[in-house]
């Protein structure tokens, strides 16, 4: 199962970036879905993530800045990240999610390439 992350870029302190995520709908029709990070020299982290009922949820260090949404139609979800910082520079993947008693965990083995951003003046 190969999940496809694009929209990621060279952008300013303070910009903006829309990234999106197509996802078989094997997957995305009966999965929440989420969104993570990794930097360089980082461990991987979930950024934001949505139930199939639009129930959201986010990482402190990115809230009221990032919003993640879902399109069932195109089996897309979507990550809009405003105001973005020096510190959001990272490789952006999505994967199907799910929460257990001990915090989200990802569901597939195969991460894709996922989406470079980086934030720089």
């Amino acid at each position: 199962v190969q999940l496809q992350a694009s929209g990621g870029g060279l952008v300013q302190p303070g910009g903006s970036l829309k990234l999106s995520c197509l996802a078989p709908g094997s997957v995305f029709n009966i999965n929440a879905m989420g969104w993570y990070r990794q930097a360089p020299g980082k461990q991987r982290e979930l950024v934001a993530a949505i139930s199939r009922g639009g129930n959201t949820n986010y990482a402190d260090s990115v809230k009221g800045r990032f919003t993640i949404s879902r399109d069932s139609a195109k089996n897309t979800v979507y990550l809009q990240m405003n105001s973005l910082k020096t510190e959001d520079t990272a490789v952006y993947y999505c994967n199907a999610v799910i929460r257990l008693a001990t915090g989200w965990t990802s569901l597939l083995d195969s991460w894709g390439q996922g989406t470079q951003v980086t934030v720089s003046s």
